[in-house]
């Protein structure tokens, strides 16, 4: 475990984990979402977070066996070389989320506000942004998760403008799609909540680290509702027709928000997310330059140098992907990494730690 100053309060993961959840994604879920469920889908929103809450209490059952972060677990439990292989395919997830969420905030500004915005400047401000913050300490970190929840929360009671053109009637008949189109729609939905397997390189920076459970489930949870909110919002305002129309379901909401002293709300409201992807960007960029230097045993300063680096050299390459189908090609292959990782790799992981373990335990009662 961490020395307790460079420790945060058990409270602080729930901001940890609804930050990095709660990013681009909310834009434009609608689509995705009822491709296969229609207005049905608001059930997967529901199904996709249960699973969820049962990763993340996995996650605790493997970490509080351990009190170790996921690339010292990999270490003991596998030995250095394939235990770092391993880790080495967590720290470039963990790269790949910070790309995405880059790329994808970028193409919005481009496509709702700038057209010319020159790509690699506006990345680079905005990683000499997450560079300070990174380099700053874990505690600078979550300090950034807290102000990205709370400063922009207001943006969401601008939701409640389309209300007066709702037709809740849209929900129903409820249950007029199959078990295996909700099934589909529940796991393309899932792909939205990922991001929170960052708590496997943090976990020992929490004081009182088992406390701290509860708190990752509330901020489950909040994500939950959300996206539960919006989508029940933008079910009864579009048609289902219009939703696999929109790209952006969710901006195209706020075209109606009118303020007395803003006339277009959608240009706040794509500036002030900033504030929300920031912390997804650094969180997702701490996680992977905790891995490096662990493993490589490497100045912090300078892996933080070599990943905006790296960040910057993979976005500048990605500005020839142009086209929606590309980058939500881009974000697939990313989700579909981190389906595989967190829902799969991980509960096979936990369940090799206890095996082990009892097999450790064994060893050393015979002898």
């Amino acid at each position: 475990m961490e020395e307790k100053e460079f420790q945060i309060s058990p409270f602080l993961v729930f901001f940890l984990i609804h930050s990095v959840q709660l990013g681009v994604g909310v834009f434009g879920f609608q689509r995705t979402v009822m491709k296969s469920a229609g207005n049905d889908a608001w059930m997967a929103v529901i199904g996709a977070g249960i699973p969820v809450s049962m990763i993340i209490w996995v996650m605790y059952l493997l970490l509080n066996r351990h009190q170790k972060d996921l690339i010292q677990i990999h270490r003991d439990l596998f030995g250095k070389w394939i235990g770092g292989l391993l880790s080495l395919i967590w720290i470039i997830y963990w790269l790949m989320i910070g790309i995405v969420v880059l790329r994808s905030y970028i193409e919005i500004v481009q496509v709702w506000l700038f057209p010319l915005i020159n790509i690699i400047m506006f990345s680079i401000i905005l990683l000499i942004l997450v560079y300070y913050c990174v380099t700053g300490g874990f505690r600078i970190v979550t300090g950034i998760s807290f102000l990205g929840v709370l400063i922009p929360f207001y943006i969401f009671l601008t939701f409640l403008f389309p209300i007066e053109y709702t037709h809740f009637r849209n929900l129903l008949p409820i249950w007029n799609h199959s078990i295996k189109d909700i099934t589909i729609s529940t796991k393309d939905m899932m792909l939205s909540y990922l991001g929170f397997s960052t708590l496997l390189i943090y976990y020992p920076y929490i004081k009182h680290p088992k406390r701290s459970q509860k708190w990752a489930h509330l901020g489950n949870l909040l994500t939950g509702f959300i996206y539960l909110f919006i989508l029940i919002i933008s079910i009864g305002y579009f048609s289902e027709n219009q939703i696999s129309r929109h790209t952006w379901a969710t901006l195209s909401m706020w075209k109606i928000v009118e303020l007395p002293f803003v006339e277009r709300f959608e240009y706040i409201g794509i500036t002030s997310w900033v504030l929300i992807i920031l912390p997804n960007i650094c969180i997702s960029v701490w996680a992977a330059t905790k891995g490096v230097e662990t493993i490589f045993n490497i100045n912090p300063k300078k892996v933080v140098w070599i990943i905006v680096v790296i960040l910057l050299i993979i976005l500048g390459s990605t500005v020839a992907i142009e086209g929606r189908e590309n980058i939500e090609k881009l974000n697939k292959y990313m989700s579909l990494l981190g389906l595989y990782l967190v829902f799969v790799y991980l509960p096979f992981l936990t369940l090799v730690s206890f095996l082990i373990s009892r097999i450790r335990r064994g060893n050393i009662e015979k002898a």
